[in-house]
């Protein structure tokens, strides 16, 4: 197996993209990755592109062959692949082309994810959404995915030392860091007060505890270590890919509130990269709710369980701490375009190890991403190194 390097990277803004369609949106985060990268597109040897529900949000399907043409890559005969992962689409599209690469069959691929959320009501989003969980047992009972996590919520903190505050130290944070996030579609600063007294959801989670509906791409360029050095002179190494999976549906995992793929996969990927804890700079986890960074955080095995809302409150996890959590804004202030989130991981910890995230740089060397699938049935672990 080959070491494999990310030499471009490009996202759009995410958002509320009105009168930006679905394959815009990507070629324009294709593009910028291609420029990044000094790539052409008859270089380009494959793509794979991280998708959750295009036939639904925009009643568009075949969408690997939708993206080749309008990347003007269709008449090249290139290879074009979705990869469907729920929100893990991204980071698996990503996962993926690494793998690709590393085997010798791809030189220079493009790892993509995009998604076009808001061209539907509110209502018809939450419902395509829900079809990640377990559509038989958990969506015809009408459960939601905030309904879902509220259960992961309740049983935590009735087992575990977290309080509803230390929660909501989460949402401020991440508002903070997408504050400085060019991108991010949220960058208002807010307070404790502000989450506790927004709007419920499905109790304990109020309205900004929650992740919101968005417009996004992003795309990233791999190719074999060896030949990173044609194209830049500050490739990214790829130290580990590491994928597990779980039970679709909560009510048959072994405990609720802790991600067993996440435990799984942040373990295979220490291994692959020869690791520990405390070679990581960084993280981008995935907090589509605040709940879910606080198991994120605990099941990576950063600290142990029940630890992650004290560290959240004494600022371990803020851009000045110890352990920068979420230096984008995460998941619940950046945004969340499901098909694109793990791949806008990746991008956010390739300009932090280069250098590059004016506002928000943070030292760092190593950084490791955690994409989630539903409520963690797929979960994908990368570690990046500079």
């Amino acid at each position: 197996m080959r070491d494999v390097a990310v030499i471009g990277i490009g996202c759009t803004e995410f958002g509320e993209h009105w009168s930006t369609s679905f394959r815009d949106l990507f070629v324009k985060a294709g593009t910028l990755a291609l420029e990044d990268a000094g790539v052409s597109g008859e270089m380009i040897d494959a793509l794979y592109v991280g998708n959750m529900s295009a036939g639904r949000f925009v009643e568009q399907e075949h969408i690997g062959a939708l993206i080749a043409d309008y990347a003007g890559l269709a008449t090249k005969n290139i290879p074009s692949t979705r990869v469907e992962a729920a929100c893990a689409s991204g980071g698996l599209a990503f996962r993926q082309a690494a793998i690709a690469v590393a085997s010798g069959m791809e030189d220079v691929v493009v790892a993509a994810g995009v998604e076009k959320m808001t061209d539907v009501g509110t209502g018809a989003s939450v419902d395509m959404l829900a079809s990640a969980a377990d559509r038989e047992w958990e969506g015809f009972a009408g459960a939601t995915f905030p309904g879902l996590y509220a259960m992961i919520a309740t049983d935590y903190m009735h087992r575990y030392p977290l309080t509803r505050e230390q929660l909501a130290e989460v949402a401020v944070k991440n508002h903070e860091n997408g504050a400085r996030n060019p991108i991010a579609q949220f960058r208002n600063r807010i307070t404790v007060d502000t989450v506790l007294s927004s709007s419920l959801v499905a109790d304990p989670l109020r309205l900004f505890d929650c992740s919101p509906i968005t417009d996004g791409a992003a795309a990233v360029v791999v190719v074999p270590l060896e030949r990173a050095h044609e194209f830049t002179d500050s490739p990214v190494r790829v130290l580990a890919s590491a994928q597990a999976s779980d039970t679709i549906a909560l009510h048959d995992r072994r405990d609720i509130s802790t991600l067993d793929a996440t435990v799984t996969a942040g373990k295979r990927a220490f291994a692959q990269a020869g690791l520990t804890h405390k070679d990581i700079d960084m993280l981008e986890v995935h907090d589509c709710f605040t709940i879910a960074e606080i198991c994120a955080i605990e099941d990576l095995g950063f600290c142990k369980k029940g630890d992650a809302g004290r560290l959240t409150e004494e600022g371990v996890t803020a851009l000045n701490g110890d352990l920068p959590v979420n230096t984008s804004g995460g998941l619940k202030a950046c945004g969340h375009p499901v098909g694109a989130t793990g791949i806008k991981q990746i991008c956010e910890i390739v300009t932090q190890l280069r250098g590059e995230a004016t506002g928000r740089q943070v030292d760092a060397e190593i950084g490791m991403a955690h994409n989630v699938g539903g409520t963690g049935a797929t979960v994908v672990v990368h570690i990046l190194g500079a």
